[in-house]
């Protein structure tokens, strides 16, 4: 029988703003009502905030109330469901159903707002949640860490982990709106406030040779938490990777991840270390690892590696960890950080496709990794540390 085709083909164009503002939620700053567009009637807005920015802001609730009072702008649900945050709030699916349960129990349809308040684990979860019930209801993200704020959740991806695995189920889903607001970093604490440093300096590796002159620069301010130097650093972050995911591929059809420069080994060592290790704070052992790489097979010329090892060393981090060297001779073995190359291939599939610098704002795209090489510059990292 003679086939029958129809060729389908569409397009649909996705805007949403990222704000950045202070004190989000005072009723003098018009930011958040400014983003509800005009309706017949005051649509519903229900709150899951992380339990940490509630008990670092206690009258953060009362806050909100007192601003939808005052706006009009939206009909806020209550209660609002307060979550424990961190990477533990993607492995299991508890967290998750509560969030499905809220969206039920409240009505919460395509044209209501789900506002997730936290680091960028939350907002992963929360962003899978809001993205899958009714096939999508609005999601406002109101990032509280440097790394959701630069990073996490100014993109179009929301996750939660399975089998083991970094984001292993996960949806492309763009945010209503992502909304900065500088005053949740105050009280942060040290490791968070420096962790979402690290995609920063990933980003400005990739892409902006003068953004990362300027983080070397404030390395002494950022250590000090001058607030108005991070939050220049966060709005350049933001608008590097908004920049990048609007320019083919948002959604990640190819083989390549620039992005996620000196994520494969950092992912697997979140996993390696328990999760202990902040992401940031893996990310920043993977830039290392990954620049070390580079300068051994001769691709990255020394003052330049060393440039990048000073930079993430002089804002605080480490650029060893023990469970870089587990099962190092063993390449295979499940515990081995290299087992982490053949994860991050089958995550996107295609062939394997790692992003390394030859210098700054230089990347390039290798698609297989000499084990012996790579194995050197972990010593390498060992023997530094």
């Amino acid at each position: 029988m003679a086939m029958r085709s129809i060729q389908q083909a569409f397009e649909v164009r996705y805007s949403y703003p990222v704000h950045c503002t202070h004190k989000l939620f005072d009723r003098a700053n018009p930011c958040l009502a400014s983003i509800f567009a005009p309706a017949l009637s005051q649509p519903k807005l229900w709150v899951v905030l992380d339990q940490a920015v509630a008990e670092h802001h206690p009258t953060l609730l009362a806050e909100i109330e007192a601003y939808a009072q005052a706006s009009q702008a939206f009909e806020l649900v209550e209660p609002s469901l307060v979550l424990a945050g961190g990477e533990a709030i993607k492995h299991s699916s508890e967290p998750l159903q509560a969030v499905y349960a809220g969206i039920n129990r409240y009505a919460i349809d395509r044209h209501s707002y789900v506002m997730a308040i936290g680091g960028g684990a939350l907002i992963d979860m929360v962003g899978y949640a809001a993205a899958t019930a009714h096939r999508g209801v609005r999601l406002i993200r109101v990032p509280t860490t440097v790394l959701a704020q630069n990073d996490a959740a100014v993109g179009v991806k929301n996750s939660i982990n399975a089998f083991g695995k970094k984001n292993f189920l996960g949806t492309f889903a763009p945010p209503y709106a992502v909304l900065n607001d500088s005053h949740f970093l105050t009280t942060l604490s040290e490791r968070d406030w420096r962790s979402g440093i690290a995609e920063a300096i990933k980003v400005a590796l990739l892409k902006d040779s003068a953004f990362f002159a300027t983080i070397e620069q404030t390395t002494s301010a950022l250590q000090q938490r001058d607030l108005a130097v991070m939050q220049d650093q966060i709005f350049r972050c933001a608008e590097l990777h908004l920049a990048h995911i609007a320019g083919g591929d948002p959604f990640e059809r190819g083989s390549a991840r620039p992005l996620d420069f000196g994520h494969w080994a950092a992912h697997k060592l979140e996993y390696l270390s328990d999760y202990n290790l902040r992401h940031g704070e893996a990310v920043a052992i993977g830039i290392a690892l990954d620049c070390t790489y580079s300068y051994l097979l001769g691709d990255l010329a020394e003052p330049t590696w060393q440039r990048v090892l000073n930079c993430l060393t002089a804002v605080g981090f480490d650029l060893y960890h023990p469970a870089l060297s587990s099962y190092l001779e063993q390449p295979m073995h499940p515990q081995s950080l290299l087992s982490g190359l053949t994860e991050f291939r089958e995550h996107l599939g295609g062939q394997l496709t790692i992003t390394l610098i030859r210098d700054i704002g230089q990347p390039y795209d290798v698609h297989t990794i000499d084990l012996s090489v790579m194995q050197q510059a972990i010593r390498s990292l060992a023997e530094r540390a």
